[in-house]
């Protein structure tokens, strides 16, 4: 199981960062930004929440797997698969958290910052961020807890491979195919651990912005 949750933190690590960076721009893209195809892009970004992994999967196992220019990556069966698979199931939670961060942010506010001197990216800074800063520890922790979660994208795209690409989840499935249902329950635990904790900072941040406006 050691190397199951160490990859799984390595895992983790390769998406986190990106989390923050493409779901916080994603976010404030769609609570702010106006332009043509906007609504189609929305839909995109969100459809791994509606469709299941196993078509998700077919369709990325097609399009890294038949488009030449990307068979060099080796995205399919190996870690970096691993890594894109729990991205693109939580990425959606992400965008969702901080494009309602963003736009519960006071237009007037930030106008208000304009007209002092600043500019988009200052504004961005020094005031969006800061007020919606609740919803995006919220959106990061529940899609860090969805990325360490992904079972059925991950298998589709890197496989249950021991020591390569088996995460957690993947290592439970493992376990109860062997019938080893202690090392899969204690597994299982980790992983539950981790959705309470998930959703007990949730709770505070949402607490703490309720209490901000009283």
């Amino acid at each position: 199981m050691s190397r199951a949750l160490l990859i799984s933190l390595y895992v983790l690590a390769v998406d986190v960062p990106l989390l923050l960076v493409l779901g916080t721009s994603l976010g404030w893209l769609f609570a702010r930004g106006k332009f043509f195809g906007r609504e189609i892009l929305l839909i995109l970004v969100l459809l791994p929440i509606a469709l299941p992994p196993s078509v998700l999967g077919l369709y990325l196992l097609l399009f890294f797997g038949q488009l030449p220019f990307l068979r060099p990556l080796r995205l399919l069966f190996s870690f970096p698969g691993a890594a894109l698979a729990a991205l693109i199931s939580s990425l959606p939670i992400m965008v969702q958290s901080t494009r309602a961060g963003f736009s519960a942010v006071p237009w007037h506010l930030e106008e208000a910052a304009r007209t002092l001197g600043d500019g988009d990216w200052r504004v961005f800074w020094r005031v969006s961020l800061p007020l919606s800063r609740r919803s995006l520890v919220a959106g990061i922790a529940l899609a860090a807890a969805r990325a360490l979660g992904d079972f059925g994208l991950t298998l589709m795209i890197a496989g249950n491979i021991p020591g390569r690409t088996q995460t957690l989840p993947l290592y439970i499935y493992s376990q109860i195919e062997a019938l080893e249902f202690g090392m899969a329950n204690l597994a299982a635990l980790l992983l539950v651990a981790v959705g309470i904790a998930s959703l007990a900072l949730v709770k505070r941040m949402e607490r703490g912005r309720h209490e901000r406006f009283l």
